[in-house]
């Protein structure tokens, strides 16, 4: 009998495997034994670390997007469509058109930034998660020529190291004007360190010092006010600004949550080592939509696709599933607008993180062009 494989979203994870299946199950697919559906709520595929250089105006906008079609391998039958409820008890996913079953189950769902968790968020505050956030944030820093940029951060949150990077490369960015010294430039962060990993806090700080960044940690967003440019804190502190710069904490997706097959926050309870949803054998679960305690990051759906690919096509072939992930991470760390770090990590290795220099900035550069190779399932 044939074997229906679904994929829910379009994003990294999910279009990555679904290309890669498609590859590897040729035969299969040829001979009608398999058939791979993804479902995408897009048309767009979007190179989200991309948004840090358009805030910066180191790329345009549309570098960073492709049309899905163009990248979906030709054995992938692609729909456009809103999932709105996963009933595992029945092996379907059901949107306001219809209903898909499945026999094996991607979940890629990602995670979504929630403006509405702290008051006031959404109307005073940049990002340069969204698109449109930042292209706005793009125009703002050209019309900023002094005052203060406030950083705040909640958790959870994807892309870890962004916040960290943005500070830097602000730095660097109004040095380059000669605007440096009527910028002045604030980052906080709700726990004891600045970063949730300490080397890479330890990495981090000493620069921060040097270019005379100004630190507060234990910063806990409670609300902002902004006709009067004012963000406040649980301690009940006021913190003045004249541009805040906002990542609020994510959450999964509304599927995943109206399904109830996620914790509080909809994160999906997922097996460390063989990505399958706890207590469940034929559901799958990718990249930002796990609970996983890592960073919620491209790399890490790469290297965990890597092993679901594996997985699922020996189920397919009838062979045992032997591949483990081991919660390899990597992400390169820009240090300014002209050079970087790097980190590499898994569950048991903590980051090191590697001396800069303007050959891994060159990098991380050069993997924004190889990304549409690795998402189409060729590297």
């Amino acid at each position: 009998m044939k074997k229906n494989i679904v994929i829910i979203g379009g994003g990294t994870g999910g279009m990555m495997v679904a290309n890669k299946l498609a590859r590897q199950l040729q035969e299969e697919i040829n001979h009608d034994e398999v058939e791979i559906n993804l479902i995408s709520n897009t048309d767009q595929h979007i190179y989200q670390p991309g948004y840090l250089f358009v805030a910066f105006n180191e790329k345009a906008p549309d570098h960073f997007i492709r049309k899905q079609q163009s990248i979906v391998h030709r054995n992938v039958r692609i729909e456009y469509d809103e999932i709105e409820k996963i009933v595992l008890e029945k092996n379907i996913i059901i949107s306001a058109k219809k209903e898909y079953p499945y026999d094996i189950l991607l979940i890629a769902t990602g995670s979504h930034l929630d403006f509405q968790s702290v008051p006031g968020l959404q109307e005073g505050a940049y990002n340069f998660y969204t698109f449109e956030g930042a292209m706005e944030l793009r125009d703002a820093l050209v019309e900023l020529k002094q005052g203060k940029i406030l950083i705040t951060v909640d958790v959870p949150h994807k892309c870890p190291a962004a916040p960290l990077e943005l500070a830097l490369m602000l730095d660097d960015y109004y040095r380059k004007r000669g605007l440096r010294e009527n910028v002045q430039i604030k980052y906080t962060y709700p726990i004891g360190r600045i970063h949730s990993l300490q080397p890479v806090s330890e990495w981090a700080q000493p620069e921060f010092e040097k270019r005379n960044i100004e630190l507060e940690t234990f910063f806990n967003l409670e609300e902002v006010d902004p006709k009067r440019k004012v963000a406040m804190t649980m301690d009940g502190q006021e913190h003045d600004y004249d541009m805040l710069i906002s990542i609020p904490a994510h959450k999964g997706a509304k599927v995943i949550l109206d399904s109830g097959i996620g914790d509080e926050i909809g994160f999906i309870p997922t097996d460390r080592h063989t990505l399958k949803m706890i207590g469940s054998d034929n559901v799958y679960v990718i990249g930002d939509a796990t609970n996983l305690p890592i960073s919620k990051a491209g790399s890490t759906a790469h290297y965990q696709g890597e092993k679901l690919t594996l997985n699922i096509v020996n189920r397919i072939k009838g062979r045992p599933e032997t591949a483990f992930y081991n919660g390899k991470v990597a992400c390169f760390l820009e240090n300014s607008l002209e050079d970087a770090s790097m980190i590499t990590f898994d569950y048991e290795t903590p980051p090191k993180p590697a001396a800069t220099s303007d050959l891994l900035h060159w990098f991380k550069t050069v993997y924004g062009e190889l990304y549409w190779l690795n998402v189409r399932g060729i590297l």
